[in-house]
């Protein structure tokens, strides 16, 4: 049996992945070994393991309202991108629309423009009409920016998408909305969902627009570690750090597990 020549170029394409995913996942590893330190402050090596600080995190009030806010926040975030972000992809590439691509830049504006002036001008409107800063004024702010993830990988889909599979539906005596709901929907699934996704996360870990549309005593988990992080500066940090990664990771192996993810790698 040959021995396997070696090649430079693929050692080196190795090494260089290798390289970037470990500078991805050094700040997640030092964070994890922060929340298992029993001491207040980051030291290495840690001197021991503690789950006190998840502890702390779990049976504080503040913790699990801003929780409950951010996951419910998220959610309503997931659907309304999901509707709103596949209807504009499919008008956009169907419809035929004068300026489409304007319209697409105009979709995609939110994500060029800092977070903060969003969340600023958001602020400065909801106070000309006179709303406050309602519940559902923080789901449109972080809405406005979590379609454009919808829009892009939708409209991926729908770049690659073959027209007559919906003729040959339409031939066969299939009205409109049936081949919308059994043929397109379908089809065009992997582009919303992986959209959904990263719109959830994006929500859930949204600080910037959250700072200055929540209320005191009403805030998101980002905003009150903000605020913790101003009088302590403890492991609970680093605990709620880990459930938000953890959050994040189960959206997707649900998402995995319920409707399946290997054929979104295409987009």
């Amino acid at each position: 049996m040959s021995r396997r020549r070696f090649d430079p170029g693929r050692a080196a394409y190795l090494t260089l992945n290798g390289a970037i995913v470990a500078f991805l996942l050094t700040p997640i590893a030092i964070i994890g070994v922060f929340a298992l330190n029993p001491t207040p402050y980051i030291s290495f090596p840690p001197v021991g393991v503690t789950l006190r600080w998840f502890d702390k995190f779990f049976t504080s009030p503040e913790f699990m309202n801003a929780l409950w806010l951010s996951l419910q926040v998220a959610v309503a975030v997931l659907i309304l991108s999901m509707l709103i972000g596949g209807l504009c992809a499919l008008g956009l590439a169907r419809g035929n629309i004068p300026g489409a691509r304007i319209l697409t830049a105009c979709f995609m504006s939110p994500l060029m423009l800092p977070a903060i002036l969003t969340g600023l001008a958001l602020f400065q409107l909801y106070l000309l009409l006179d709303i406050g800063r309602p519940v559902w004024g923080l789901i449109m702010g972080h809405t406005l920016v979590a379609v454009p993830y919808v829009l892009r990988t939708t409209l991926a889909v729908l770049h690659n998408f073959d027209r007559r599979i919906e003729e040959a539906a339409a031939v066969h005596g299939a009205g409109p909305l049936r081949v919308f709901f059994e043929v397109t929907l379908p089809l065009i699934q992997p582009g919303v969902v992986a959209g959904g996704i990263f719109a959830f996360i994006v929500s859930f870990d949204q600080f910037p627009i959250s700072l200055f549309l929540v209320l005191p005593k009403g805030e998101t988990l980002p905003v009150v570690l903000f605020n913790y992080m101003k009088f302590d500066l403890d492991g609970a940090i680093a605990a709620a750090s880990m459930v938000s990664i953890l959050m994040a990771i189960l959206v997707v192996v649900l998402l995995e597990k319920t409707i399946g993810l290997k054929t979104y790698v295409k987009l």
